[in-house]
């Protein structure tokens, strides 16, 4: 094993380590289209959610089919119809739909119980358990649109599915429903797992799909310039919609989006729209801190707060690489458990990327901030610029008139926002008793607008 992967690696693996703990005993939803199985995605996301089970998630996985009856119908002579964004399921899409929907149960169980050596699936053991958790209702007559057999979700069997996820199985939907006389109605899997994460409370609602995600600029066209929005506030998904045609193709923008909406206002927190065709997405949503496709929020998941007790081992674990480099001076869990009250934390979505810590010295009038912290993950985003600010904020309120910080590498950073260099003789004298002369660290002092 070369050095390389091992320096890539190592450092690669403990990133991710917070969402690992952070995610384990959460339940996710996630709907897969079915044209992801038709370009041959299956086994790819199997693996993936084999490992993210192990990694101790509860899923909720529903299947898509359109391309899979289409394909059926064409085999029959027969034609597909749509309206209102929704099939038009006749006795003969019907026969289709169950055809289709058997076969990829088949695939997708299958896929889940490969297990061959050298691949990631090697040592797996992932239950697949599927079943009538889904009550319908027919959708009726739309403006003179009979929809025949398509259906609409009226219950979910939420104890049902509940019981089989305490029991460590994957819970496997297809987008069938039916009715207390036991006539089978065609779902659509976006509203299949919109209604099953809503009635679950799941932690996510993920879709994997044909677009990337929401474009920053949802009505122009995508490109370059033209990135994708990683974090859509949920008021601001709302207006989006508003203004976008209505969705009737998978591929327009509200047509999962709106979906996202509905889940994160009725208690699901983040609902996600990911591109299939990217190897990995899911992994790379779930485990990586700006993950890839748009992610719809019902809070500001980034929170700019005061440290508590609980938060005591985030900051070693933010602090410690930097303590080992000599960046900064090596503090003990025992020192932060006692000041954690001193400490101002940036944390988004459970994970701490910058702290600081502000120690007054009232006789003095002034304070230092001391443990400027910000992650790998995050510098360059203004955390650091966001805290710093919170600590000039908190020494205000106390009274004091200037802050001050000692430091050996980042001294560019603080001229550049206000502080000067003065010389350590300048330190109040309770600090400067316990300065470090061999360290030699420089002092810089930034005077408080009232």
């Amino acid at each position: 094993m070369s050095a390389v992967f091992n320096f890539t690696f190592v450092p690669w693996f403990r990133s991710v380590a917070p969402y690992i703990h952070m995610h384990r005993g959460k339940t996710f939803v996630v709907g897969v289209a079915g044209e992801a199985i038709a370009a041959g995605k299956l086994h790819a996301i199997a693996q993936d959610l084999a490992l993210i089970q192990s990694m101790g998630v509860k899923i909720v996985l529903v299947h898509g089919f359109r391309p899979q009856v289409n394909e059926q119908l064409r085999a029959k002579g027969h034609q597909a119809r749509y309206s209102h964004g929704m099939r038009i399921t006749d006795e003969v899409a019907l026969d289709c739909a169950q055809e289709a929907a058997g076969q990829l149960r088949y695939e997708i169980e299958a896929a889940f119980s490969q297990g061959l050596p050298n691949t990631p699936m090697a040592g797996s053991t992932v239950r697949v358990i599927s079943g009538n958790f889904v009550t319908a209702r027919p959708v009726g007559i739309v403006d003179g649109v009979d929809f025949q057999h398509s259906g609409l979700v009226r219950k979910v069997d939420v104890g049902g599915i509940q019981r089989s996820l305490d029991q460590g199985a994957l819970v496997l939907l297809s987008p069938f429903g039916f009715s207390p006389t036991g006539e089978a109605f065609n779902l659509t899997m976006e509203e299949v797992a919109t209604s099953v994460a809503i009635a679950l409370q799941a932690d996510k609602l993920v879709f994997l799909t044909e677009i990337p995600g929401v474009r920053i600029r949802a009505t122009e066209p995508e490109g370059e310039d033209n990135p994708i929005d990683t974090e859509l506030p949920l008021a601001a998904a709302e207006q989006l919609l508003a203004q976008l045609p209505g969705a009737q193709q998978p591929t327009d923008t509200a047509f999962y989006l709106q979906h996202c909406v509905k889940a994160c206002k009725a208690g699901v927190e983040r609902s996600h729209i990911l591109p299939f065709a990217v190897d990995g997405a899911l992994l790379l949503e779930i485990y990586v801190h700006d993950g890839i496709g748009t992610m719809v929020v019902d809070e500001k998941l980034e929170s700019l707060r005061e440290a508590e007790s609980d938060d005591v081992g985030g900051i070693l674990q933010l602090i410690e690489p930097f303590e080992r480099d000599g960046t900064l001076v090596k503090r003990s869990r025992t020192e932060i458990e006692r000041d954690v009250a001193n400490y101002t934390i940036v944390e988004h979505d459970g994970v701490i990327f910058a702290c600081a810590a502000l120690y007054p010295y009232p006789e003095a009038k002034t304070g230092e901030m001391a443990a400027l912290t910000v992650s790998p993950q995050s510098q360059g985003q203004g955390d650091g610029e966001k805290v710093m600010k919170r600590i000039e904020q908190r020494a205000r309120a106390m009274g004091l008139e200037s802050i001050f910080v000692l430091t050996t590498r980042t001294m560019h950073w603080f001229l550049k926002r206000g502080f000067v260099q003065v010389e350590p003789d300048w330190l109040p004298e309770a600090r400067k008793r316990k300065y470090n002369w061999d360290r030699k660290s420089m002092v810089f002092v930034k005077k408080l607008v009232p």
